[in-house]
């Protein structure tokens, strides 16, 4: 590994900065490459449109191929004066991260299982030891198995029941479909039956020779069946056990933390279906254990002589209710905890002697302990203006310690054991920022933000301490803002090289999440989707009019439906921004939702309607980014993309760049940056997409006039 020169920190605090013209806008600056027109005709609900970059679908084509890398051409000719600062920032970034990390160790079945990070690596390194020994067995090496420059993920690492056997998936690609492993960890071989083309997720049954694994749809990439393997048989031998017809529904696999039960999931935005199976009994038939209905979502888990059962039946914002292991039709469950309105339960955490819930509310989450015998529940407190904390690695089900996570903007990532017998805490891991990071040094505020009908939207903020609210410090504003997904406050020691040149970082918790229970989540979808947009606006609004920022230092930032995001927010209120990161957007809502062969899009109707349906093709159309690009200034933008992404498809971000360029009024900078050896998570290993974040900053920091 090359040495990285030492880098000292520029602090650069709100009153130096200024709006001066970028190193980039002094030079030459390149013709930006155009994409041909090409007209080609869509009609919907007797509505003729035209797309002249539909054409950019055919990937096959070199014409496509050949404009895709002339724009990454034209980002690095126009970004070449800020390569110094970019390779500042990726030092700064990748010498604050411990080279030779490692993960708390958890207990399982007489081994203790961690991962761990060499010095100089990219990947993870996954490991254990036997317990009251101090030998290390490594299990999987990323860094073995990975090509040098190539994409590479592993996902899906699961032990079998007699801790011999160790199934992995691999991805090379970044489409996500992975190729299963097996290994026989007391002879250390890889064996030979390899099963492709699968999703990564698997279970293990009883008998550690039974493994269950799902399967997607090669086209549409929605995971439709589950297929059972034998060890010591060839993969064609495999038999399909479940298929899912619904392509509305997602299919997934699973264990219960007793590993008593394996799990089929049937689940839509809406609806969930489960199925069990006894996990010592591979070949018996699969019982449903409660019908699909519409608008009813639940999830399970196995606990002593019932099932414990997370359920919206009747609870917005979920309940718990319980089961006996051989009636579980819906008539048969009782309640356990009640619905409250003010409280959303997200997740529950079951042991022998214990119930552990994970809770949301005032926007924040919280973990309530309640012991079984009835007695009075415990809530954790903490301290932080704004934070996240989960539920971590609790694999035990007779344990009486609860393990959990906990993060702010402030604190960096740290591990807990709770002892739910005598209350006492004990931090086992805080990741450990190198440098001269001091969290003392940095401020966060937690806002409620009035939208322009009255609601109050949570923003989490943090800068570094003595920061003057003048109007004059940059400020990055991120959300999501979509599929209930709530973007808690947690840390980042990439932000730090943001927040120590005087930025502000901020997070809107906009409708579409769930932060503030599920009401918050459908005032943000369907036909009330513009919610999103107009919060996120009115959270930058009210920012710079409280003197945080101002409007010529105001950058937004978000990815993959946060990226629609951005592109609503371009069109709607273009003013109110410097500068627009998205991050894999997909911007091309109509053209995407009528086209089934679309990868994941059947499985998206609840989310944000089905455009046969011309009520929801109308609203669609009327906030689509793509669509509604027109003759205007656009602040300045840099989209990303990745050519193999199965999630947003690359054409959607390069369509949408090529139809600003031909409409933009404005001599503002806008870039693409399509990675052409990754999808939608860009590139793999911790160092290397350091680059890619090193890019978005020097971009914002450049239009500032920040140098070195």
């Amino acid at each position: 590994m090359k040495t990285l020169l030492k880098v000292v920190l520029i602090m650069v605090f709100g009153g130096i900065i200024n709006g001066g013209c970028s190193s980039s806008q002094n030079q030459q600056t390149p013709e930006p490459p155009r994409a041909e027109i090409k007209p080609h005709e869509l009609t919907s609900h007797g509505e003729k449109r035209i797309d002249n970059y539909y054409w950019l679908r055919e990937k096959e084509n070199p014409e496509v191929i050949s404009y895709i890398e002339a724009e990454n051409k034209y980002l690095q000719e126009v970004m070449a004066p800020t390569e110094n600062l970019q390779k500042t920032l990726f030092a700064e970034m990748k010498n604050r991260i411990k080279k030779d990390d490692s993960s708390v160790p958890y207990l399982y079945n007489g081994f203790w299982y961690y991962t761990r990070f060499e010095a100089g690596s990219e990947y993870a390194i996954y490991c254990r030891r036997a317990d009251g020994s101090e030998t290390e067995e490594v299990t999987v090496n990323g860094n073995s198995l990975a090509s040098k420059d190539g994409y590479f993920s592993i996902t899906g690492v699961e032990i079998s029941a007699n801790s011999k056997y160790l199934v992995f998936g691999i991805d090379t690609e970044g489409r996500r479909f992975y190729t299963l492993k097996i290994k026989d960890l007391q002879s250390g071989k890889i064996l030979p039956e390899v099963i492709a083309n699968v999703t990564g997720e698997s279970a293990w049954a009883a008998d550690s020779k039974t493994l269950f694994y799902t399967r997607q749809d090669p086209e549409t990439l929605r995971s439709y069946q589950v297929w059972r393997h034998e060890l010591g048989t060839d993969s064609s031998q495999d038999v399909m056990v479940f298929e899912e017809t619904d392509d509305t529904f997602d299919v997934s696999i699973s264990q219960t933390k007793s590993e008593k039960y394996l799990v089929i999931t049937s689940s839509q935005t809406l609806s969930t279906e489960i199925r069990i199976l006894e996990s010592d009994n591979p070949f018996g038939p699969w019982r449903i254990f409660q019908e699909r209905q519409r608008d009813h979502e639940y999830h399970l888990e196995h606990q002593d002589d019932r099932f414990v059962i997370l359920t919206n039946h009747e609870a917005k914002n979920f309940r718990l209710m319980e089961c006996p292991l051989t009636k579980t039709d819906l008539d048969s469950w009782t309640e356990v905890i009640p619905h409250r309105d003010h409280v959303y339960l997200e997740n529950f955490e079951v042991f022998n002697n214990w119930l552990v819930l994970e809770e949301r509310f005032d926007g924040l989450t919280h973990l309530m302990i309640s012991p079984n015998d009835g007695s009075e529940p415990q809530s954790m407190q903490f301290s932080d203006p704004t934070w996240t904390v989960w539920l971590s690695t609790n694999v035990n089900m007779d344990s009486n310690v609860l393990r959990f996570g906990y993060s702010s903007l402030t604190t960096p990532n740290s591990i807990f054991d709770f002892d739910m017998i005598n209350g006492e805490k004990t931090q086992l891991k805080q990741t450990e920022v190198l440098g001269d990071f001091d969290s003392e040094n940095y401020e966060s505020e937690y806002l409620q933000v009035p939208a322009r009908d009255g609601i109050l939207v949570p923003v989490s903020l943090v800068y570094r301490k003595g920061l003057k609210k003048d109007g004059k410090n940059p400020l990055l504003l991120y959300a999501y803002g979509s599929y209930g997904y709530s973007m808690d406050a947690s840390f980042s020691s990439n932000q730090l090289s943001l927040l120590d040149r005087g930025f502000v970082y901020a997070i809107a918790h906009i409708r579409g999440g769930e932060e503030k229970g599920r009401t918050w989540y459908e005032d943000g979808k369907l036909l009330k989707k513009k919610n999103t947009f107009t919060d996120f606006i009115d959270c930058g609004q009210y920012l710079t009019n409280q003197q945080y920022t101002s409007s010529d230092r105001l950058f937004a930032m978000g990815g993959s439906a946060g990226g629609l995001l951005m592109g609503a927010i371009m069109n709607m209120s273009a003013e109110t921004w410097r500068g627009i990161v998205a991050h894999v957007p997909w911007v091309d809502v109509v053209t995407t939702m009528e086209d089934d062969s679309i990868p994941l899009t059947t499985s998206e109707y609840d989310e944000w309607g089905n455009p046969a349906d011309e009520e929801y093709y109308r609203y669609m159309l009327s906030y689509s980014p793509y669509d509604n690009v027109t003759e205007m200034d656009y602040p300045a933008t840099l989209v990303t993309s990745g050519l193999h992404d199965s999630q947003v498809q690359y054409w959607e971000p390069t369509k949408w760049v090529a139809r600003l360029r031909a409409h933009k009024t404005d001599n503002n900078p806008l870039f693409l940056k399509t990675n052409m050896a990754a999808g939608h998570g860009g590139a793999s290993g911790r160092f290397r997409r350091l680059e890619e974040t090193a890019l978005s900053y020097a971009f914002m920091l450049d239009l500032l006039g920040i140098k070195e």
